[in-house]
Formats: C-alpha cells, structure tokens, sequence
C-alpha cells in the first residue's frame, strides 16, 4: 500500500487506505469486451458519466485492442479514435487514462488533456519517456514479456515470478530517473493477454495479488488490472481479493460491481 501524493496532469491523487477505481472504455470496435465498447466520442462520454455515477475515479480509454489475436492499427488511426473522446471526457471534468504503447498517441493524449499514459509496453521505450519527462503526465508502467501486447507469446512462470517481476520494476525506475519515477505507477501485467497454458497463468494472477506486499519497498502505487473473465463471480473474486491485499488502485471493465465492493470495503475516495 502507497501512501502520499501522485500528480497527475492538473490532478492530484491521495493515497493511503483507498483504493482508485479506474474504468475502462474501448474505442476499438475490435475488441472482445463488447460491454465497454464506445464507437463515438458521444458514447464514450455517456458511458464515462455512468462510471462516475456508480462510483469510478479515473476513466481509461484506447483505441488499441492490446489482444494480441487482433490487428496492430498505425499511429495515426489510434490518434484519431482517441483525441476527440480524450477532448470530451477532459471537458466534463473526468480524469482520463490513455491506453497506449505508442509514443505517438500518448503525445497527442496529452495535448488533449489525459492525466495518465497507461504504457502497455512497460515504459521502457526513450521516446515514450521523452514524451512524458517534460509533462505533468503521470504513467502506468505495465509489466510485459515482450515490446508490447501484440508481441507476447508464453509467459514463463516459475516459483519465484512475482520476484522477478519486482526486481524488474526495481530496474526500470532506477533508469528513469528520480523525476520521472515520482509520477510512475506499478501494473504487475497480470491482464496482459499470453498464448500457452491458462489454468498455470490465472494461478499466476491470484498469486502476483497475494503477493502484493513485495511490491510495498519501491514505493510507487501498485495498479491490480483485473482480468475479464466471462463468470461475474470470478472477477469479483480478483477484485476482492486486490482489496484485501491493498490494492491502491484497480483497473476494470465491470465498474459498477468494483465500485460496490469497494464501498464495502471502506476504501472508497472521498469525492
């Protein structure tokens, strides 16, 4: 659990025994969660504004399908899905989260006003941190075995992978530097989509989130994305379970199910 101040564009997040709900909205008509799909800036609004009201804080969107069974869109095609909902959702006072991992996008992201890059691509890319060093931006770094999302194939998971995964992110923030890593949040990775045995990489993700505390001596706030399932008991399951493990702030597609048991658990932010 993370306890202290994170800027983030104009805002200014307050962890500590909360835990932010960030809801997730698809601009890419391409992807699998038809429920959070908006096709116009208009509908990413309406659907933002029924997050707020059950209870989100932060609303995400991309407009790249990071499956890695749907296709890679140029630069370009992903700006243009994504500035006039940024633009929209800025105006009607959301804090927005852009999904990216395309130096491009987050740029023009946050020219139109996102508070938050979420960097599917792990950070790691110069010109990503070129992008946001001179920005009040904060960004998520995902951990990914790969450039990005479209170029996994089998995660490896061993006895000791939420080690590895720490040591990693330990790495990354010692290169980044001081500035930056003060707007750097943790996203253990445990949503990104791998080919290879599923029942071992859904093991993995209950256990990544048991083991969150190991995650507590960098120091940055740790995002639990929690993974679609089909079964509503499942995801519920993983959202509890990030609550009762401290989660300062988790990413989702069912939101008003995450808001509720969050209220439940006496972790909501104050508004």
């Amino acid at each position: 659990m993370f306890r202290g101040t994170l800027q983030a564009g104009e805002h200014h997040l307050e962890f500590g025994d909360v835990t932010y709900v960030m809801g997730v909205i698809n601009l890419s008509p391409e992807s699998k969660n038809a429920h959070t799909v908006a096709t116009t800036p208009g509908e990413a609004r309406s659907l933002a504004d029924r997050y707020r009201q059950w209870g989100a804080d932060l609303v995400e969107v991309g407009g790249q399908s990071s499956h890695y069974d749907n296709p890679t869109i140029e630069a370009d095609e992903e700006t243009k899905r994504v500035v006039p909902a940024v633009e929209a959702l800025v105006a009607d006072g959301h804090i927005v989260v852009v999904d990216t991992w395309k130096p491009e996008v987050a740029h023009a992201a946050i020219e139109a006003g996102a508070a938050v890059i979420n960097d599917t691509g792990g950070f790691r890319s110069a010109e990503m941190r070129r992008v946001v060093a001179p920005t009040d931006a904060a960004v998520i770094a995902v951990y990914v075995e790969g450039d990005d999302p479209h170029a996994v194939d089998e995660v490896s998971i061993g006895p000791h992978k939420t080690r590895s995964v720490v040591d990693a992110f330990g790495r990354l923030l010692e290169d980044v530097g001081p500035s930056l890593r003060s707007r750097v949040l943790l996203d253990p990775g445990i949503a990104i989509n791998y080919r290879g045995d599923y029942r071992a990489y859904t093991r993995f993700q209950l256990e990544v989130i048991r083991q969150s505390s190991l995650f507590a001596p960098l120091e940055r706030p740790l995002v639990i994305p929690i993974p679609r399932k089909a079964d509503i008991h499942w995801v519920s399951a993983y959202i509890t379970l990030a609550l009762e493990y401290g989660a300062d702030m988790i990413r989702v597609h069912d939101v008003a199910v995450a808001a509720r048991l969050v209220r439940l658990w006496e972790r909501e932010v104050d508004s």
